[in-house]
């Protein structure tokens, strides 16, 4: 991981150092802005190995990569961005489309391509964008049937694409709670979500692998558990009919895992009743109702998975939590 922030250079230096951080960890292009003169921005990359990713904050922005800068530089790259606030616009041969919070961008880097992005509203202030660049050969995917998708919008707030969408800022917010060890797995997680979004967005899922299936279809699972976690009728015969998945065809999907969907519903449930039972705008809530909002129908049951997890009882967490 590496971050770099512009604030601790002189101003007149600021614009060219980000040039070239970006030529240097994305891929050189002809970049211009209207705050040369005092270019505040900053960057942090994550090496998962295969897939790198970015997270990148500037102010407006205008890209232009150009036959010369390929010829002169070709990674044969495909890169994501995801902005998280601000609008613009992309293009990529004679294909425009937006940039915005509501989908990815698609650039394949060999071809020349053009952005702008801008912030909007009243109070104009920074832009965020998350990046990630994938080689061509990582894709499970042909060539031509990607071309399709280039300078599109992706939708990053529904099905795999919200999915890719969480796990990569989950990534590049907070890499501390990564170790080295991680990079290989969270690397693959990443090309089988990535291809997973591609491939559903071509609606040719079934050319996938059928460990990127896999992939992808647990990830929806693991999703789907902790949007429902409060659902006291919320059990892995639940998860399976929502998925139209045979219960034993379900138990399949997470064999080599170190988890199950019963442990990943009741370990929810429970991490969500530790952090409740100290909050004190639910102070008002007995330990009873707590448990319940988060899906458990037993008290006794629930203070016993509780004391198995945590080594006290819900009431000696709370009490302590209080008087911390």
């Amino acid at each position: 991981m590496a971050s770099v922030d512009t604030a601790g250079l002189p101003a007149a230096e600021r614009f060219d150092f980000w040039r070239e951080l970006v030529a240097r960890e994305s891929v050189p292009a002809r970049i211009s802005s209207g705050h040369e003169a005092d270019f505040t921005a900053s960057a942090r990359a994550v090496d998962l190995g295969v897939v790198r990713l970015g997270a990148w904050r500037y102010p407006s922005l205008e890209l232009t990569r150009t036959h010369r800068m390929i010829r002169s530089t070709d990674p044969e790259l495909y890169q994501l961005a995801l902005p998280l606030s601000g609008h613009g616009v992309m293009s990529q041969g004679r294909r425009a489309g937006p940039l915005g919070p509501s989908g990815f961008a698609f650039i394949d880097t060999v071809r020349p391509h053009a952005s702008t992005h801008r912030s909007t509203g009243p109070l104009p202030g920074p832009l965020h964008t998350v990046t990630a660049l994938v080689p061509h050969a990582a894709l499970p995917l042909p060539a031509h049937r990607l071309a399709a998708l280039l300078a599109t919008e992706i939708p990053a707030d529904t099905g795999m694409g919200a999915l890719l969408a969480g796990f990569l800022r989950q990534i590049v917010a907070h890499p501390e709670q990564y170790a080295a060890a991680d990079a290989p797995e969270l690397d693959r997680v990443a090309l089988d979500l990535i291809a997973g979004t591609l491939a559903r967005r071509l609606d040719v899922e079934r050319d996938l692998p059928v460990e990127t299936r896999v992939t992808g279809l647990r990830a929806g699972v693991e999703a789907f558990v902790r949007r429902h976690l409060t659902d006291p009728d919320l059990t892995p015969a639940a998860v399976a009919e929502a998925h139209h998945l045979s219960l034993r065809s379900l138990h399949r999907l997470f064999e080599g895992t170190d988890t199950t969907v019963a442990a990943l519903i009741r370990t929810g449930r429970l991490a969500r009743c530790r952090r409740d039972l100290t909050d004190p705008r639910l102070g008002q809530l007995t330990v009873r109702q707590v448990a319940a909002r988060c899906g458990f129908r037993e008290p006794a049951h629930f203070s016993r998975a509780f004391r198995a997890a945590y080594g006290l009882s819900p009431r000696e967490h709370r009490e302590r939590g209080g008087r911390g």
